[in-house]
């Protein structure tokens, strides 16, 4: 086995047909075919469905896809490390949608002028499947809440500490966080989204009773609903840090309630210098809530 066979697979797998592959790393349909026999015959174990036209992975096919993707994965990150500081290869970052979010893109640029060759690729989804993305070595790095579900391989680290707050519209007359959660219509996090069980959780043990108007998945539509008049709510505090619209601000929780937000790597990684150098200008960015390593 070997790392050109490994690419040929991963090319058939993204490609879809062994002509197609052919292409993509430059041999033959019939050098493919040749390659991905030897690779069957090394491993005693057929690795296609073929059955099908054209042929699928099977289930060996597709465990040996995914251990592709880590070694070719180490193999580059070993050869950028050889290099030593000289970084000129990319980085793969996946983000779930908080309010973190727009530190993302700061980070990166104050990055880039430390190491001016470096490629960064942002995208955003859910931390299920970023987590399993750094895991199989599709992402370098994952920012993804506190509670997250992390398997012992990976490596979490908060660069965010920071406190929950109630925030209501502007004009709302002093009063206790208690009492106005219970006064006003509550705009609440939608259950799937992992802030809504630490505010739930608090809410209880507080045997505070809210009347809920509206159920919302980001923390900006929150913030605007608030903002509207519409209800009180409880987000995080950089949600509001820079411009709280004259909106009515106090603590939450007794005592008070804090959320974390952290970088996700695989143990180990070859780029760790640049990671840690990543999650660092993450702390320093969040402010007084930053959390270094």
């Amino acid at each position: 086995m070997d790392t050109r066979q490994l690419r040929t697979l991963m090319a058939i797998a993204e490609y879809g047909t062994f002509a197609r592959a052919a292409r993509e790393v430059n041999l033959t349909p019939s050098a493919v075919s040749q390659q991905i026999l030897a690779l069957e015959q090394e491993l005693d174990t057929p690795l296609f469905n073929r059955e099908t036209r054209p042929p699928s992975l099977n289930l060996h096919g597709l465990q040996l896809l995914e251990t592709a993707k880590k070694i070719l994965g180490l193999v580059e990150e070993t050869r950028i490390s050889l290099k030593g500081s000289r970084i000129s290869s990319s980085l793969s970052i996946g983000s779930v949608r908080t309010s973190t979010i727009g530190l993302l893109p700061r980070a990166i640029v104050a990055l880039r002028q430390t190491y001016p060759e470096l490629h960064v690729d942002l995208r955003v989804g859910m931390s299920s499947s970023l987590l399993s993305d750094v895991n199989a070595g599709r992402l370098d790095l994952a920012v993804v809440a506190e509670h997250a579900g992390v398997s012992r391989n990976l490596t979490w680290s908060p660069f965010l500490r920071e406190p929950l707050v109630v925030i209501a519209p502007p004009g709302t007359p002093p009063m206790t966080a208690g009492e106005l959660l219970e006064s006003l219509p509550f705009v609440h996090f939608a259950s799937d989204v992992p802030l809504a069980a630490l505010i739930n959780n608090e809410l209880t043990h507080q045997s505070l009773k809210v009347k809920h108007i509206a159920e919302i998945d980001t923390i900006p539509a929150i913030v605007e609903c608030v903002a509207a008049g519409l209800g009180a709510a409880v987000v995080p505090d950089i949600a509001v840090r820079e411009n709280g619209r004259d909106m009515l601000k106090l603590p939450f929780g007794q005592p008070q309630v804090y959320r974390q937000i952290g970088t996700v790597q695989r143990a180990n990684s070859a780029k760790s210098e640049l990671l840690i150098a990543m999650h660092n200008k993450l702390a320093e960015l969040s402010g007084e809530f930053g959390v270094f390593l």
